[in-house]
């Protein structure tokens, strides 16, 4: 067959992914902490994109549609138009309006009276006036209403920085402050000592003696517990410094398998103690912390700022609105633009800057809108659920939202990812009102897996000593309720609760109740 070269004329249809098209759909999924960054860096270098500072209107300004969802504020003191003579001849030597009285006695006396009336003196100069909004502690930058308690909180210690500071009043020889320098670089976030004895001492050249005569020291510092090598451990050390560590403590201690699975006989048979000796002796070791290094924070926690706020309304449903302090509002400097002058590269460059503005208030309205449409949708189907709490919590997927406001599911993902509502029952993240279906029995209605786990954990609560339920019994119960549900997927819900079997139930609340009863 011959090869021959054709020249054919074909029409066809492709998406294309443009870089504006993918920077919006990242701003989709941004957080709020993101998207504040991000506009951070456009205003940077953008010379015609600037912060909307609260009340700033002007023609010379265009701002993004989002601007709707923002507070707007009212004028006050409007003129009424009367002629205040009196005033007028009274301010000869005294300005009524307070905020000049103090600069005009200067003037007019040659003195210097600002210690005399200082809360009458002019209003402080900003320095920057373009960074009020960005810098709360420049001076002039507002009253003591504005200020965000944040930025008083103090810095937090971390773990290493709390030993380190320990460590020289206990060990004054340099080269054990070199050996225990090397045990804290190797302490995980629980306090747990994560290095090898031996082969500490082969690497710093000391000897074994020295190591763990040094690992003996660090092991008195506070918070108590800390560089053990395993959970035993570490509740020894917490007991040898209550002095509590006695043979049947010991005892108690290292056998904590049988102690997590409620094996009490056994316990009491290794121990040699009674089952009310027994009982005082787990609430000691409850009392105890299994991680000391769990209360030295390692990073910074932030506060979880709601996107959509829920409130009831008047006629008995639901008002859904955007947190305006969750929405980043940006202007457009029309004015600049048209001043510069137009012509070579300025022109080029403004102009590349002018659509590149125009595109991100755009998306930053469609970005809100979309938002707006997901969780109003997403309210209209779990009315129950603010009405009368979890256990009305409808089964939901991504689809019947997606269809029910004519997008696709992908985008709805997006809206629901790391976005926060915050309702009369609480704050939730948008994710957590979608949760699987379970199936009803006799064809009733389906159930929500999240309602599913309450009635479980409400059901397990309302249990007593003497009738402690079975995953099996769980299930009988469950659907007499009409809900549908298979023993194993009963004792996977259970397990991810942190909810104990019915063995290891029954007999804490047995000891329990023998206890109560002496």
């Amino acid at each position: 067959m011959a090869l021959s070269a054709n020249l054919f004329l074909r029409q066809t249809q492709s998406l294309v992914m443009t870089p504006q098209l993918m920077q919006s759909i990242q701003l989709l999924q941004m957080t709020h902490f993101e998207l504040n960054q991000f506009i951070a860096l456009e205003v940077e270098k953008n010379p015609l994109l600037e912060f909307a500072n609260d009340g700033e209107t002007g023609d010379e300004y265009t701002a993004g549609d989002d601007e709707r969802f923002s507070h707007s504020t009212e004028d006050a003191g409007a003129d009424d138009g009367t002629d205040n003579r009196e005033d007028a001849l009274s301010s000869d030597w005294y300005d009524y309006g307070g905020s000049a009285g103090t600069s005009r006695l200067n003037d007019e006396l040659d003195a210097n009276y600002s210690n005399v009336f200082p809360d009458d003196g002019a209003p402080q100069r900003l320095d920057a006036p373009e960074l009020v909004s960005q810098w709360k502690s420049m001076p002039g930058s507002g009253e003591g209403a504005d200020y965000d308690l944040d930025d008083f909180v103090a810095g937090q210690v971390s773990l290493r920085d709390h030993l380190a500071q320990q460590i020289p009043f206990v060990l004054p020889d340099m080269a054990d402050r070199l050996i225990a320098q090397n045990f804290v670089d190797q302490l995980d976030d629980c306090g747990y000592l994560q290095a090898d004895i031996v082969e500490a001492g082969e690497m710093l050249g000391t000897s074994l003696a020295q190591a763990e005569r040094v690992l003996a020291t660090l092991q008195s510092l506070d918070p108590p517990g800390v560089f053990a090598r395993s959970p035993a451990e570490c509740l020894a050390i917490q007991l040898r410094q209550k002095d509590r560590y006695d043979p049947a403590m010991q005892a108690m201690v290292e056998n904590l398998e049988l102690l997590a699975s409620r094996d009490f006989a056994t316990l009491k048979r290794l121990c040699g103690v009674d089952e009310e000796d027994l009982l005082d002796m787990l609430g000691e070791i409850r009392q105890l912390n299994p991680k000391p290094g769990s209360g030295f924070g390692a990073g910074v926690s932030e506060a979880i700022m709601p996107d959509v706020v829920v409130r009831a309304s008047s006629d008995g449903g639901w008002r859904v609105e955007l947190n305006p302090d969750a929405l980043p509002r940006v202007l457009v400097n029309q004015s600049y633009f048209s001043r510069v002058t137009k012509n070579g590269e300025d022109h080029a460059f403004l102009s590349d800057c002018l659509q590149t503005a125009n595109w991100l208030t755009r998306s930053l309205d469609q970005r809100a809108k979309t938002i707006m449409k997901v969780a109003s949708e997403i309210v209209r189907q779990q009315d129950a659920f603010l009405l009368h709490g979890v256990g009305y919590l409808r089964p939901l997927n991504l689809k019947t939202v997606a269809e029910a406001i004519k997008m696709h599911e992908s985008t709805v993902s997006r809206v629901t990812s790391n976005k926060y509502m915050l309702t009369p029952r609480g704050l939730f993240e948008l994710k957590y009102f979608f949760t699987v279906s379970i199936s009803a029995v006799a064809g009733g209605d389906s159930h929500s897996a999240e309602a599913v786990r309450h009635k479980i954990r409400a059901l397990i609560l309302e249990e007593s000593p003497e009738a402690v339920l079975s995953d099996g019994d769980i299930v009988d119960m469950l659907k007499k309720g009409g809900v549908d549900l298979a023993r194993r997927t009963v004792a996977k819900y259970r397990k991810a609760m942190n909810i104990a079997s019915s063995v290891q139930r029954r007999r804490e609340k047995r000891a329990l109740a023998k206890v109560a009863g002496s």
